[in-house]
C-alpha cells in the first residue's frame, strides 16, 4: 500500500512507485507509434477515410468507459471488503485478548492462547499471499508451527488449538460456562473473517469481463488512428497514446485491484495489520509489544 502526501502539479506527472504506468508502457508506446505509421501510410497513400471524423468512436467510447466503470467498481468493491475484513480481524484480536486476559488466571495458558492467535494472523497472511508464513508464526508458538503449516489450512488450524485450549480449561473449571461461551464467540467471529478473505482469494472476477474490455480496448486502439488521421493531423500518435494510457491504465488498476492480498504497490498491507494484531496482544498482556513497521520509499508492506 502506498502512503504519501498528495503530491504537487509538477511531480504529479513524474511518479512512478504506485502507478500503473510501468505496467502499460508497452502499450503507450506501442500504440503511439501505430498511431504515427498509420498517419504516414495514410498521407503517403492519399487515402480517403471519408468525412465521419471521430464521431464512431465517441460513441464506442463511451461504452467502453461504462464497461471499465463497472470492472473498476467491482475490483474496489473486493479491495474495500478486504480491508474491512481484516478490520474487523483486529478488533475481533483485541476483543479476544481483553475478553481471555479477564477470564484466564493462569498465566501460562493465557499467554498460549493469545500467541496462537497471532500465530493464527501469521498465518492467514501467507493463506491469502500463498507465500509460506511459517517462520514469522515460529516466532511466537515455536515448533508447532511446522506441525500447522503441514496441513492444508494452517490458520483454521490455529483456530481449532485455540478452541480446544478453551474447551480444556472450561472442563478443568478455569473458567466457567459463560467465560468459555464468550471465548468461542470472539473466535467465531475470527472464523468468519478468515471465511470472508477466503471468499475473495477463491472466486476472482468472471473471466468473460476481463476478455471482453480488453478486446474491446485493443481494436477502439487499433481503429481510432484512422478516425483521427484526417482531423488531428500530426497530433494523432499522441491523441492514440493519451487514450491507451486511459483505458489500459484503468484496466490494469482493476486487475491490481481484483487481488486485494498480494504484494503490489496498491495492494492490502498485510505485513502492517498482523503487526497491529502482535502490538495489540503484547500491550494486553503487558509486555513491551514490538514497533510499528515503517513505510519504505512510501510502500507500506
Amino acid at each position: 500500500m502506498i502512503v504519501r502526501p498528495r503530491p504537487g502539479f509538477l511531480h504529479l506527472f513524474f511518479i512512478m512507485r504506485g502507478s500503473v504506468v510501468p505496467r502499460i508502457l508497452p502499450q503507450i508506446f506501442g500504440f503511439g507509434i501505430y498511431g504515427a505509421l498509420v498517419l504516414l501510410a495514410v498521407r503517403a497513400l492519399g487515402l480517403d477515410l471519408g468525412n465521419a471524423g471521430p464521431a464512431p468512436f465517441a460513441l464506442l467510447g463511451v461504452a467502453l468507459s461504462i464497461y471499465l466503470g463497472f470492472r473498476n467498481n467491482a475490483a474496489y468493491d473486493r479491495w474495500w471488503e478486504a480491508r474491512k475484513l481484516w478490520g474487523q480481524l483486529v478488533f475481533d484480536i483485541r476483543n479476544l485478548a481483553r475478553a481471555s486476559t479477564g477470564l484466564i488466571e493462569d498465566r501460562v495458558e493465557l499467554r498460549g492462547l493469545l500467541m496462537e492467535a497471532i500465530a493464527f494472523c501469521h498465518f492467514l497472511r501467507g493463506l491469502l499471499r500463498r507465500v509460506d508464513a511459517m517462520t514469522e508464526a515460529r516466532a511466537f508458538i515455536g515448533e508447532e508451527a511446522e506441525s500447522a503449516a503441514r496441513l492444508a489450512n494452517p490458520p483454521d488450524a490455529m483456530l481449532r488449538r485455540m478452541g480446544e485450549r478453551a474447551a480444556v480449561l472450561y472442563r478443568a473449571g478455569a473458567i466457567d460456562v459463560m467465560g468459555y461461551r464468550i471465548l468461542d464467540e470472539r473466535l467465531s467471529q475470527i472464523a468468519a473473517a478468515q471465511a470472508g478473505c477466503e471468499r475473495i482469494m477463491g472466486t476472482p472476477l468472471p473471466f468473460a469481463y476481463t476478455l471482453l474490455l480488453q478486446r474491446t480496448a485493443y481494436i477502439f486502439c487499433l481503429l481510432l488512428p484512422f478516425g483521427l488521421a484526417s482531423t488531428a493531423g500530426w497530433a494523432t500518435p499522441l491523441f492514440t497514446a493519451l487514450i491507451a494510457y486511459t483505458f489500459f491504465g484503468l484496466d490494469a488498476l482493476s486487475e491490481e485491484l481484483e487481488d486485494p492480498f498480494g504484494t503490489e504497490a496498491n495492494d492490502l498491507a498485510l505485513d502492517g495489520l498482523c503487526r497491529v494484531c502482535e502490538i495489540s496482544v503484547f500491550e494486553a498482556l503487558g509486555e513491551v509489544p514490538p514497533k510499528m513497521i515503517p513505510a519504505e520509499k512510501f510502500y507500506f508492506s
